[in-house]
């Protein structure tokens, strides 16, 4: 695609059918007037943190120039967007960001220039008061060029409008560079992808996968605020007609006290809990039932819990539904023992595989042996777990998706790391293999573990998650 086929601002800032005629003399009044304000030059907390950052990236890219877009804003409906939320390598090298902002590593002699393009004031343009999109009446005061270089402590920042001529001269240029793909189609259509795209979508993973101590504190942080979100939703529990009711009450907490949810609340009641990763949440609250809550909030550094309890929905689990719950419980217990630097990332999943398989067998469940159901040219056990225990977490809830499959699922576990540890089993209605007493049920069990020096950190433990402690915890909420 052409550069003159791209359209540097969404279809919003245009003209619709229903805005109105703005007549010369409107724009002439709207132009003056204005109090002067104040910029505000302080730097981002963290901006000594995001530069050490950017100067690893430098080394470990000489020469090259390195594109790393915040990302767009996505319609959700027709002219109306999705809240953004910038994307998480441009937040792990710079903080918060604004729709469309880029940063640039330019090649500076042994090292680089940090080079940002963002978003000018437009006050005193009829844009301030005619784009619904962009104009500052409409949307609120943007960072401005100048205070966004004082803000990211960046060594030249630029208006927007430049980052297209600006790309276009680097894509005649004969110079390396990498650019972070997937975040921003404009940039991406400007630029014929090659291998060193690739390897920095896989550096910048690989470089999260250690957490420094902001960053394990900010997700202590996330799973307190979670805690006090899954309260919330005991709290409406009690008596809600519906899943919504429940998913409204967590989000709430993590909207006023945090950035937001970390990913689409799954609040699965009765046997919507067997499908994985139920978001619809329109099912009924059914005394007698269990509730699969799995919710994670947001810090407003982007940082996200990822926790899931199975609640009873009246306050006390059933005969077989303790049965399935004890052993997922056993289960995760298991593979927390395993999170210890030292061990490969599978190891948790495979001790968390051993416990669930045995007791589908003591069960009836399966009828085979504990070779048989866990030897890989069978693994029948996953007919009712599915997936494994664990994925890596922090800025994404999915957190460093891109790293090299050798340094991530066959990798060894180090200190800094944080994963969650979450085996569950899901028993499908309709599943004749399953004994009917047991149909219907699902039950996971999730918590977020960093590992430390000599074993691991449970940063949700917080949260019961014992049978009897989960009882406890819903009647104390109820109580008080």
């Amino acid at each position: 695609m052409s550069a003159e086929g791209i359209a540097e601002s969404p279809p919003s800032s245009q003209k619709t059918g229903y805005d109105p005629d703005t007549p010369p003399a409107l724009v002439s009044f709207m132009a003056g007037g204005w109090i002067d304000r104040e910029p505000d030059r302080r730097p981002h907390p963290q901006a000594a943190r995001f530069r050490a950052r950017r100067e690893a990236l430098s080394r470990a890219y000489p020469g090259t120039y390195v594109i790393v877009p915040a990302g767009r804003e996505r319609v959700r409906a027709n002219d109306t967007y999705f809240r953004f939320r910038t994307a998480s390598d441009f937040a792990y090298l710079m903080g918060d960001g604004e729709p469309e902002a880029l940063l640039v590593m330019e090649p500076h002699g042994a090292g680089h220039r940090s080079v940002l393009f963002a978003r000018e004031h437009n006050r005193g343009t009829p844009e301030y008061f005619t784009d619904r999109m962009h104009g500052e009446l409409w949307v609120g005061t943007h960072r401005g060029v100048d205070e966004s270089a004082a803000y990211y402590c960046v060594d030249a920042c630029r208006p927007l409008p430049a980052r297209i001529p600006y790309l276009e001269e680097l894509r005649e240029a004969t110079a390396a560079r990498a650019l972070l793909r997937g975040t921003d189609d404009a940039i991406d259509a400007l630029f014929e992808a090659n291998d060193r795209d690739g390897d920095l979508a896989s550096h910048l993973s690989e470089a999260r996968l250690i957490k420094d101590g902001y960053e394990l504190a900010e997700l202590r942080e996330a799973c307190a605020l979670t805690k006090r979100g899954f309260d919330d939703a005991i709290r409406a529990m009690r008596h809600a007609g519906s899943e919504r009711e429940i998913e409204a009450a967590f989000c709430s907490r993590s909207r006023i006290e945090g950035n937001d949810v970390g990913y689409l609340t799954i609040a699965a009641a009765g046997h919507h809990a067997c499908t994985l990763h139920w978001t619809r949440n329109d099912g009924a609250m059914t005394p007698g039932a269990l509730l699969l809550l799995d919710a994670g909030a947001e810090r407003r550094s982007l940082y996200t819990a990822d926790v899931t309890r199975t609640l009873p929905i009246s306050g006390r689990y059933s005969g077989e539904q303790l049965a399935i719950y004890d052993l997922v419980w056993e289960a995760q217990r298991a593979a927390i023992e395993a999170v210890v630097p030292g061990n490969d990332f599978l190891e948790p999943n495979r001790r968390a595989m051993r416990v669930l398989a045995q007791g589908l067998i003591d069960l009836g469940i399966l009828n085979t042996t504990l070779d048989d159901a866990l030897d890989p040219a069978n693994s029948f056990y996953r007919r009712y777990t599915l997936h494994n225990v664990s994925h890596m977490l922090g800025i994404d809830v999915h957190d460093c998706a891109r790293a090299r499959a050798q340094s991530y699922r066959y990798g060894t576990l180090r200190e800094g790391m944080v994963l969650t540890v979450e085996p569950g089993l899901y028993f499908q209605a309709d599943d004749a293999t399953v004994p009917e007493r047991f149909r219907g049920i699902g039950v996971r069990i999730e918590d977020d573990l960093a590992v430390t020096s000599d074993g691991a950190e449970n940063l949700s433990a917080i949260l019961p998650s014992k049978a009897g402690a989960v009882e406890d915890w819903i009647a104390e909420v109820w109580n008080a």
